[in-house]
């Protein structure tokens, strides 16, 4: 019996005392329970259930509804990407770092309700997955699509739970504008064959990506490097160790796909000129 009411207590003292007073009651935030049920749902169909369900069946068409997904996402990136725009132009950045304003003043719960979109963002993001089983594409499943939408709803979460403002919210807005980006280039290769010659960018979709981890790296280490920041440091540190991540799959991804093929049609002209 102690060592469960220990365990309480520090159930309690980890998700109730530290958290941000401010959002710790917002919905999906009070405690882990509902965000692990929804990825370990998302991870079980996504890989077990949804391909045994489809096995036998042919891919849905879904092209309307994807269309209204990705037109979905545009928007609500453009907003987020907005209130971190708003951000820069209004708060200050003191001493390598944007603290968090942790009082319940409209403004600083402006910029908490902008942490909360991001998270939810990452939420319907997952659909992205599911789309792909009910269409059978299961090629593009990687491990790095499924890490990816496991990690970054995880990540929200915890800077909503404890440190909704500051730093956060640049960031947040920086991966938005790229999701502008990248689900203007979905809505555009679902129209139809005929629009593909207007995706000739696609592999600077990627450079935006690993130049946005580089600058997120960069602001997690100039926080880190403050002594009067009250941006959490094991934030930092999280921030940085997943970009660091994400900066090496999605460069092998990069090179796989667009420098791979290049150094060997280069290699094979040169062969030939010998």
């Amino acid at each position: 019996m102690a060592v469960v009411q220990q365990a309480l207590q520090g159930y309690h003292y980890v998700f109730e005392e530290l958290s941000d007073p401010r959002t710790k009651d917002w919905w999906l935030v009070t405690g882990p329970g509902p965000l692990l049920t929804i990825l370990a749902s998302y991870l079980y169909f996504c890989t077990k259930a949804g391909p045994r369900y489809m096995k036998d069946k042919k891919p849905y068409n879904l092209k309307n509804l994807v269309m209204l997904y990705n037109v979905f996402q545009i928007i609500m990136s453009v907003y987020i990407t907005y209130i971190g725009v708003s951000y820069v132009f209004i708060e200050k950045y003191e001493n390598r770092c944007y603290s968090i304003d942790f009082s319940e003043s409209p403004r600083a719960m402006q910029w908490a309700s902008g942490v909360w979109w991001f998270f939810f963002a990452k939420i319907t993001e997952l659909l992205d997955t599911v789309f792909f089983v009910l269409r059978k594409k299961d090629k593009q499943i990687s491990f790095l699509h499924l890490y990816h939408h496991t990690i970054m709803p995880i990540i929200g979460w915890i800077g909503l739970k404890y440190a909704a403002g500051g730093q956060a919210v640049p960031e947040g807005s920086i991966n938005a504008f790229i999701h502008v980006v990248m689900y203007t280039y979905y809505l555009i290769s679902g129209l139809g064959p005929e629009y593909q010659k207007y995706l000739w960018w696609k592999k600077y979709l990627t450079k935006m990506q690993l130049i946005q981890f580089c600058i997120v790296v960069y602001l997690n280490l100039n926080s880190l490097s403050s002594n009067s920041c009250n941006y959490p440091k094991y934030l930092s540190y999280l921030v940085m160790v997943n970009c660091l991540a994400f900066f090496y799959m999605f460069g092998k991804f990069y090179y796989n796909s667009y420098m791979k093929g290049s150094n060997k049609k280069f290699e094979s002209v040169c062969l030939k000129k010998d």
